[in-house]
């Protein structure tokens, strides 16, 4: 197993993405499939066998992912009449068998020999290449029963926690869906064993490589219907939608009637990404293709891996942003008036105000008030500087910013919300809002405000 740790993964889901797509880019990026199955076969299940191919996208080279299932006499399990999907067929949490558009195998053509890594029972058969499927279909499972096997499983921390995470996941959008408990829901195709496979693998594979950290791009999708067998369902499927919606994570449309993005394989992304954007800063050292199943002329139908060490961020990148400071100094102004003014800048669009003490001539205390603003709000911003201080002239500057990145979030202490700033390594709650809760709540502002980190210490960006 890799010992190269601290690694992030970066998942380019322009075709879409599906769950033996996944894992199969993984594999072609270096993941050694002889260890991925060494996992896998912490698995408590049987009866099927796991192998990778090279396949040819778009002129593109990647390797393909193909989970043969067994049936009770050791014959592997084909795929039903592909449809026009450009994914494999095992996916669809729906109620119901669909009619190819699992996420798995549709129009699977092999390209090259398989290398097979068997799990499970050893049939004795010679799997190789002459099946017209990857993916076999398996029995369903209530999400209960997949979770037991995972947790009854020899698996790695960290794999097993990852896999749970995904069904978990799939298991919310599909009660919500249906309006049943989490536990009480029938995961058909998702449920079965090569989904299992799938996803556990993943998993299995992201250890292997030592993926610490994971991103994804905006997850690409189809229009249109994609056929089921209880008649059509809208493109992207209501799980998937469901899906993206719950993480928020961004989505492209693109005129292909292809089911191009399966709940699995959004799931695995939801469910694992610490975040969703363009390809961080890093030094690369692996690059992967898993392919699905179609080739799609004009564009490679893979899934795209790129694994390497985050650059961390220079807490003076350049260029900063143009940034206009303006300055006044008073030596008649309250307390009271400077408070004033500093709310006053900063309700008309100033990124920042303050007051600095300063002795003037003949050793009188006075105050410097600053304020920072876009340059194209410098006459509105100074006017205000101006009118609020009563001071007779003002000086300016032109500096850099370089601000770093934060997100906010709310948290609630006892049933009250507050807002709380989050950068990496720190957690600001607003302040009036823990004022506000301190006094509905009877408490101490500076418990509130412990409280309030303590909740978003959690919630910190990467």
């Amino acid at each position: 197993m890799s010992t190269e740790r601290g690694s992030t993964a970066w998942f380019h889901c322009f075709a879409g993405t599906a769950g033996d797509m996944t894992m199969a880019s993984l594999v072609h990026a270096g993941a050694d499939p002889v260890a991925v199955a060494a996992i896998l076969a912490g698995l408590p299940v049987h009866d099927y066998a796991l192998s990778f191919e090279p396949a040819m996208r778009c002129g593109l080279s990647a390797t393909k992912a193909v989970v043969a299932v067994f049936d009770e006499h050791g014959h592997p399990h084909h795929e039903a009449p592909a449809t026009d999907a450009g994914h494999d067929g095992h996916d669809h949490p729906h109620n119901g068998d669909h009619d190819g558009d699992h996420d798995g195998d549709h129009d699977h053509g092999h390209d090259g020999e398989h290398d097979h890594h068997h799990a499970g029972h050893d049939h004795g058969h010679d799997h190789d290449g002459d099946h017209d499927g990857g993916h076999g279909h398996g029995a369903h499972r209530p999400y209960r029963v997949v979770r037991d096997i995972i947790e009854q499983a020899d698996l790695p921390a960290r794999v097993a926690a990852r896999a749970q995470r995904t069904f978990r996941m799939l298991a919310e959008v599909e009660g919500a869906m249906h309006g049943v408990p989490a536990d009480e829901v029938e995961l058909h195709e998702v449920g079965s064993l090569d989904a299992i496979i799938d996803v556990v693998g993943t998993c299995a594979a992201l250890e292997v490589l030592g993926v610490d950290r994971i991103v994804c791009s905006p997850i690409t999708v189809g229009q249109g219907t994609v056929r089921a067998a209880h008649g059509d369902i809208p493109n992207p499927s209501p799980a998937v939608v469901e899906l993206l919606a719950r993480a928020g994570a961004p989505s492209r449309g693109i005129a292909d009637r292809k089911e191009l993005a399966t709940p699995t394989g959004v799931a695995l992304m939801v469910a694992l990404a610490d975040e969703f954007g363009p390809m961080p800063a890093m030094h690369v050292h692996r690059v992967g293709y898993g392919a699905g199943t179609a080739d799609i002329a004009g564009r490679p139908n893979v899934v795209q891996v790129v694994i390497g060490v985050e650059t961390p961020p220079s807490l003076t990148p350049q260029p900063g942003q143009p940034a206009q400071l303006l300055e006044v100094n008073v030596d008649d102004a309250t307390g009271e008036v400077i408070a004033h003014t500093i709310t006053a800048l900063l309700a008309a669009g100033a990124h920042d105000a303050w007051a600095s003490p300063i002795v003037m001539k003949k050793g009188r205390p006075a105050h410097t008030v600053h304020a920072l603003c876009d340059p194209a709000r410098a006459n509105e911003i100074g006017a205000v500087l101006l009118r609020e201080t009563g001071s007779l002239g003002m000086r300016g500057s032109t500096v850099q910013r370089w601000p770093q990145r934060r997100e906010e979030a709310v948290v609630h202490v006892h049933g009250h919300p507050i807002r709380v700033k989050l950068a990496p390594g720190r957690a600001k709650p607003e302040h009036d809002d823990a004022v506000a809760a301190a006094a509905a709540l009877g408490l101490p502002l500076r418990e509130v405000l412990a409280h309030a980190a303590q909740l978003a210490g959690g919630l910190e960006p990467d």
